[in-house]
């Protein structure tokens, strides 16, 4: 008997989480764009990943699937105009990064999605996209994207004080496919980081040359296109935050498989947070562990600026914590599924927890929780975070549990676990 066989019997509970949504989205972007045939196992089958994929589809990409994963035939770059809308839900990062993908192509492109897509800002990718040759017409800098293709010329781009990580990611995405390549720089404010991050690692895996020239500026080579390849895309880290919450609001051990506390992915850092408030972590080359304990009292601030996902399952913990937590540099989260800042303090306040909203974040005082049924604001991790609450407080309902299938759609059947 090994040292983890004595560690797993004590362990209350184990569950499973899918692919990484982050990773899945930029490996099929990489490739569908990359010349020859990948295999991709292991991807997030969710709503948001379906809409990417039909979307690449529609762009030229021969995508199958079987058990196992997809296989990919890839479009060396050119982008087929199908003549078809293409629809991507409330999924911002199909709809950035498919801005900036069908440029490469020539004709006209329309990209839409459901309505609080359509409020969700695209300004700042545009304006780059026409220094380098596109046209583009939006509503007011928000979706619909009408795009009139000829290619994209690439060279020196600047992008000043950006809300949205995304916008970087779909940009670094297409430049080897540009003849002049790329020269990025990042000015001013830059919101999470760690994302650009997961997108440089998953372009050098297929086979670009980029190099990061300074703190935030990005060489990215032309012509060093992507390559067909196996790729096996790790669990997502943010999914695994749900049951991280679980185990401290439960004080019970849980194990999570499939991820790795060493992953590139920005979320997996939640495990840091938790560390400082005096929970215990352990992990393994496939699974990480946390033990609740007593919750820690007193009062901590946080900044959340390169996990920003993580903020619903911060906030959620701090509402059953004894003191003050404050939620820093993250205004960003205005522009994503939901308000969530303003969506995160109606259902806490909802729940009798006292939260206020700030211009960069958000002061919850912890307390004792009360029943109540939590609107979910069609935003999947909103409903994941009050779930874990409704572990410990009876009474919480969620009233739109069909929401979770964005990213999660087997959210409910891991929960029963616990």
């Amino acid at each position: 008997m090994n040292k983890d066989d004595v560690h797993f019997k004590e362990v209350h509970a184990t569950v499973c989480v899918p692919g990484s949504k982050s990773l899945s989205q930029r490996v099929l972007v990489a490739a569908a764009l990359a010349r020859d045939n990948s295999f991709i196992s292991n991807v997030l089958i969710s709503q948001d990943t379906l809409y990417l994929i039909d979307g690449l589809r529609a762009l030229g990409a021969k995508i199958a699937s079987s058990k196992e994963g997809f296989f990919i035939s890839g479009t060396a770059g050119k982008i087929v105009n199908s003549g078809k809308e293409l629809f991507l839900g409330n999924n911002g990062t199909a709809l950035r990064f498919l801005t900036s993908l069908v440029c490469l192509g020539e004709g006209k492109y329309i990209l839409t999605g459901e309505k609080r897509l359509c409020e969700r800002p695209v300004g700042a990718l545009v304006e780059a996209l026409k220094e380098m040759g596109a046209d583009i017409l939006t509503n007011n800098n928000c979706p619909p994207v009408e795009i009139n293709a000829n290619g994209l010329t690439g060279g020196k781009i600047t992008l000043r004080d950006i809300e949205s990580s995304q916008y970087v990611s779909a940009l670094l995405l297409c430049a080897p496919y540009m003849p002049r390549g790329m020269d990025l720089t990042l000015q001013g404010v830059v919101v999470s980081t760690p994302y650009i991050d997961l997108t440089i690692a998953v372009m050098k895996d297929f086979g670009a040359k980029i190099t990061q020239t300074g703190k935030h500026e990005y060489h990215v080579t032309a012509g060093e296109v992507y390559q067909g390849r196996e790729y096996r895309v790790e669990g997502d880290a943010s999914s695994a935050s749900y049951f991280f919450l679980a185990a401290v609001l439960l004080r019970k051990t849980i194990r999570v498989i499939g991820i790795n506390r060493q992953s590139k992915q920005g979320d997996i850092r939640l495990l840091d947070v938790l560390e400082e408030l005096g929970y215990k972590v352990s992990a393994g080359e496939n699974w990480v562990e946390v033990s609740g304990n007593n919750l820690a009292e007193g009062d901590f601030t946080f900044d959340l600026n390169d996990m920003p996902d993580m903020v619903p399952t911060l906030a959620v913990l701090a509402a059953f914590r004894s003191g003050r937590t404050v939620i820093n540099n993250v205004a960003h989260l205005r522009i994503k599924e939901s308000n969530r800042l303003t969506a995160l303090v109606a259902e806490l306040n909802r729940t009798g927890i006292i939260a206020q909203e700030m211009p960069e974040g958000l002061v919850i005082q912890g307390g004792k929780m009360r029943p109540a049924e939590i609107k979910t604001y069609n935003d999947h991790r909103m409903a994941m975070s009050f779930a874990i609450a409704s572990l410990v407080v009876r009474g919480i309902e969620i009233s739109d549990k069909k929401c979770v299938d964005k990213s999660f759609p087997s959210f409910w059947g891991e929960l029963k676990k616990i």
